[in-house]
């Protein structure tokens, strides 16, 4: 099928130094622009981001310091991204939460006028999330191909799990798990640890507030320090831990960060 357009539609996808919005920075950027008559126009070019790569981003999608050392800034060529994307409504995967907003604040740092709001917006990720759903329900029609009765009474719902793991495990068993960062969690097994590998090993917290990074160290999963070790910031901004403290956040996160924080004083 085609798509019916009343402006080009241009698919994009950024490769990044990181995940966070306000501080990565664009090391590739690839368009492919839909045209109302159905004729594609691709512009791909990698970026100079100005800063170095983290390994554990470059080992995602391939791309290193050596890599874009000698290709232009975003800055150099921001106006004619600006000009190529001029008219054109957005789409990708994910774009709402992550491409269009990283786009965003790299056109604002360099000054360069690019409105989104004027533009429609297609994210195919959510058309997928909400179009197939992932409740128990539809995990037990999916694995177990039975309809969940009763469904939100606990035994029912209990019951329902314990199939779906079970066929969880039959149908995945030596499979490699890749989350969507690129990490590898290891393989599905008929074993409780290395369930918990792949699902629960990097939790520190239960609200997903601190989470273990692939160094094994605690870092904030949330907020301004995103990504940041729990101990560093600690040290360098005391009135963190106080804030977090006084905050609305769960008494399990509030003792875990306690743990860390004394762990800090008994290394000095």
């Amino acid at each position: 099928m085609t798509l019916k357009l009343k402006n080009p539609l241009a698919f994009f996808d950024l490769e990044t130094t990181g995940i966070n919005i306000s501080n990565d920075r664009i090391v590739e950027i690839s368009i492919v622009k839909l045209l109302p008559s159905g004729e594609r126009v691709t512009k791909t070019q990698r970026i100079n981001p100005q800063m170095p790569i983290p390994l554990e981003s470059s080992l995602i999608h391939g791309i290193y310091d050596d890599d874009v050392k000698d290709a232009p800034t975003f800055k150099e060529v921001a106006k004619s991204y600006a000009a190529f994307l001029e008219g054109c409504d957005l789409a990708g995967f994910n774009i709402l939460q992550f491409d269009v907003p990283l786009l965003v604040e790299e056109f604002l740092r360099v000054d360069v006028d690019f409105d989104p709001s004027k533009k429609k917006l297609v994210d195919a990720q959510k058309i997928f999330h909400l179009m197939e759903k992932r409740t128990l329900a539809a995990a037990y029609k999916f694995y177990c191909g039975k309809e969940l009765l009763d469904a939100h009474s606990a035994e029912a719902d209990t019951m329902a799990t314990l199939e779906v793991l079970l066929a969880q495990v039959e149908r995945y068993e030596g499979q490699e798990v890749v989350s969507t960062r690129g990490e590898h969690l290891g393989k599905v097994a008929n074993d409780v640890a290395a369930l918990h590998e792949i699902t629960a090993s990097n939790m520190v917290d239960l609200a997903g507030r601190i989470v273990r990074n692939d160094a094994g160290t605690e870092v904030f999963n949330f907020g301004k320090h995103k990504g940041r070790a729990v101990e560093d910031i600690f040290s360098q901004e005391p009135s963190y831990y106080d804030w977090m403290m006084r905050g609305d956040f769960p008494m399990d996160t509030k003792k875990r960060l306690t743990e860390i924080k004394l762990r800090g004083f008994n290394k000095k």
